[in-house]
């Protein structure tokens, strides 16, 4: 949780139609004289409590357009921006796309997103590690929400915060680069516990890596044994076919209902 970063208490300031929202970070702190544990505690609880209810709202609108929401997390360089460029065009003329796209500053990747031929908001979070639910609000007023489309919303690059933060969305994806090591599952928990799909990205780099596949696989289902993992390659397009078959399913499911995920708690 990052209560003490700030993120989330910022102040911010956006101009509808400029296609980047920029919020504002909150002080950059890791530590502050006084602050309590169970202060802490109380806080984060508060963000969270009204983060889900905005979040609800949000949802509620996604449904009653008719749009799928994903998030899509990940750490920096997995390879997510990459993913959605392909995504987009081999999914031209199938159904529309539309993407939010969340980083701490520049809009480089909501303009090569636009190049690629789909709407993208930029949301930039300043000193904030990851978006929020108020904050992709802003972005849906934005962008056009037709019925049967498909919005993505890439997260700002970060294993830890971005999972507790619920937006909106029918579904968390979390990607996952080969080059970052088969143990991230168990390094990172949470975030493969919240999600209910795993994207193995750069799967054309593995003749050149010591990268083991089967615990990377074991390590994702210790923590979540629900999760659905496919192994792709936004550089060759392998395995990006399962991964728009698993699209099209999430978009028939009866109000692309969500069924919460529990936190990850470690085996004692």
């Amino acid at each position: 949780m990052c209560t003490v970063c700030g993120c989330g208490t910022g102040h911010h300031g956006h101009a509808h139609g400029s296609g980047t929202i920029n919020f504002g970070g909150g002080l950059a702190a890791t530590h502050v004289a006084g602050w309590s544990q169970e202060r802490t505690i109380r806080i984060e609880r508060g963000i969270l409590a009204k983060n889900d209810a905005l979040a609800a709202t949000n949802r509620n609108r996604l449904r009653a357009a008719g749009v799928l929401a994903l998030n899509l997390m990940s750490s920096p360089g997995s390879g997510k921006t990459s993913l959605l460029v392909r995504t987009i065009l081999d999914l031209t003329g199938r159904r529309p796309i539309a993407v939010i796209e969340g980083d701490q500053q520049t809009s480089r990747d909501a303009e090569l997103i636009r190049c690629a031929g789909a709407p993208a908001v930029q949301l930039n979070t300043g000193n904030g590690c990851h978006l929020d639910a108020h904050m992709v609000s802003h972005a849906l007023e934005e962008l056009p929400l037709l019925p049967n489309s498909l919005l993505f919303i890439e997260n700002v690059g970060n294993l830890v915060c971005p999972a507790a933060f619920d937006l909106g969305e029918a579904h968390k994806v979390v990607v996952l680069s080969v080059t970052e090591g088969e143990d991230k599952p168990l390094k990172y928990p949470n975030m493969f516990a919240a999600a209910d799909l795993l994207l193995l990205n750069k799967t054309d780099l593995l003749p050149h890596l010591e990268f083991d596949m089967d615990a990377c696989l074991a390590a994702a289902q210790r923590v979540n044994p629900t999760i659905e993992i496919l192994p792709v390659s936004a550089r060759t397009g392998a395995g990006l076919e399962a991964f728009y078959r698993w699209i099209d399913a999430a978009a028939s499911t009866p109000d692309h209902e969500v069924t919460p995920h529990p936190r990850f708690v470690a085996p004692g």
